[in-house]
């Protein structure tokens, strides 16, 4: 079955069990899950409920799309996600962002937790995404072209929409929320990156680093959705501290900011009805 076949065939199954027409799609990284619940008149369903999808198998990622209302706007958020480090391929990871596309959203928030290398940034400081390098090595958009989808050659320029990176900072200005812009940078992962790799990415400009988002993003835009993108600074990068780097403290500060960051959230879905 071609891969336009599986997303078609999950987005008929989603639209048989479910009344919501989502215009805002949200991804929900480690540890940022609770903002599911927030979903009112909310249908779960598990991601191996639904044709084609596979099982999420990382700790903080449950699995499942929600949808219902979120600021009286229709939603759909994907409570965890998968990453490439789990052995799926890049189509993959990617296709729940297709199937939301196909659902009908027009704006993609991706959250991630992710690990600074700006070093004025601090662990619970959320980073509105202005650009990305990719340092996976591979691209979800890699082999036939989908051209129903989008087109054979993307263009990246303004990835990180301008507008909504604008409505962004005047909700965390409002709300009072310390706001950091800067740039992410993505590795296959499961292992953190060296203090090397670390020293690298600064000279290239980055700000922050993490395993996941930059592959939902090209893809997305390759659907021509408008993208914003929330890091949750968990942890200083390798080699700023004299520590060791553990999943347990990237969980553990995705919890303490969950109130801020789902305050920031909500205002910004409320900010564009």
């Amino acid at each position: 079955m071609q891969e336009i076949d599986k997303i078609k065939e999950s987005v008929d199954f989603i639209n048989n069990v479910v009344a919501t027409r989502p215009k805002i799609g949200i991804i929900l990284g480690s540890g940022l899950g609770e903002l599911a619940d927030e979903v009112e008149n909310s249908h779960k369903l598990g991601f191996t409920d639904i044709p084609h999808l596979p099982p999420s198998t990382v700790p903080g990622h449950s699995g499942e799309f929600v949808t219902g209302k979120l600021q009286r706007t229709d939603v759909v958020v994907m409570r965890g996600r998968y990453h490439y480090y789990e052995g799926y391929d890049l189509v993959e990871v990617v296709r729940p962002v297709r199937i939301m596309g196909l659902l009908g959203i027009d704006v993609l928030l991706v959250t991630n937790a992710a690990g600074a290398l700006n070093r004025n940034f601090s662990p619970g400081n959320l980073m509105l995404i202005s650009d990305h390098v990719n340092m996976i090595g591979a691209n979800p958009l890699r082999g036939p072209n989908i051209d129903e989808l989008g087109p054979r050659f993307p263009d990246m320029t303004y990835t990180y929409d301008r507008e909504l990176i604008g409505i962004a900072e005047e909700v965390m200005k409002k709300e009072g929320v310390i706001g950091r812009k800067g740039v992410y940078a993505s590795y296959a992962g499961p292992s953190f990156e060296t203090p090397a790799e670390i020293r690298m990415l600064e000279r290239l400009g980055v700000d922050a680093v993490g395993m996941s988002t930059v592959p939902e993003v090209i893809t997305a835009r390759h659907m021509e959705i408008r993208v914003l993108g929330i890091s949750c600074i968990t942890n200083m990068a390798a080699g700023f501290l004299q520590q060791r780097l553990s999943h347990d403290e990237v969980m553990e500060i995705g919890q303490s900011v969950k109130p801020v960051f789902k305050k920031v959230i909500k205002g910004i879905v409320q900010a564009l009805k």
